[in-house]
């Protein structure tokens, strides 16, 4: 994405905001960096098309409650979301690109969140249906983890898991991570899962 001010259309037809600021300058992004077989890339609109079947598939909403629009307008929400993550330095999502195919597999990224009033900077991850069970989610977190500590962007780090979501909280035990406290967050019952860097020291690093 440039770094100009301005809105820009995929080839669906949906509205999507770009940052008007510099990527670089904007904080907990990935941009560029690369595992084994993911390549972090900011969040583009040019990828729309690759991501609306997150939002068309039903499985993708089976363990969050919340009024859902049409799958075109959701898509449209969560760009503009990002966008809105990247101006405001509240972190944000990376596209996870397969380097093997180039093809866009979903995307993860350190978010500033408010849980229960107290900002929290929390590792998330969101894969097409078609990449689940391959070992991709636990490799992005596990990188949002090592880069969010080697940065020492936040003593711990946090993810917001639904009760009845056991595949993400199977991929946060993974990264190191466990159940720090349960709450409402958006309406919805959840286990905040957490690892202190004293924690990532002493048994990952």
């Amino acid at each position: 994405m440039r770094g100009d001010q301005s809105t820009k259309r995929h080839p669906e037809g949906l509205p999507v905001r770009l940052p008007s600021r510099s990527l670089a300058a904007m904080k907990y992004l990935l941009d560029g960096q690369k595992t084994d077989r993911i390549h972090f890339q900011p969040v583009d609109w040019s990828h729309a098309d690759e991501w609306l079947p997150f939002f068309q598939d039903p499985i993708t909403r089976r363990y969050w409650v919340a009024d859902y629009a049409e799958p075109e307008v959701e898509c449209r929400r969560w760009y503009d979301r990002q966008a809105a993550r990247y101006e405001s330095d509240l972190g944000g999502m990376n596209a996870l690109i397969e380097r093997s195919s180039g093809r866009l597999i979903g995307h993860a990224g350190l978010l500033v969140q408010t849980i229960d009033d107290v900002l929290e900077l929390e590792i998330a991850y969101s894969l097409l249906p078609t990449y689940w069970n391959m070992g991709y989610a636990t490799e992005a977190a596990c990188h949002c983890r090592d880069k969010a500590f080697g940065q020492e962007w936040a003593a711990h780090l946090v993810s917001i898991i639904s009760l009845p979501n056991l595949p993400s909280a199977r991929v946060a035990e993974k990264v190191g991570l466990s159940v720090w406290k349960q709450t409402l967050y958006r309406s919805n019952p959840v286990n905040i899962y957490r690892i202190t860097r004293a924690a990532y020291d002493a048994k990952i690093r």
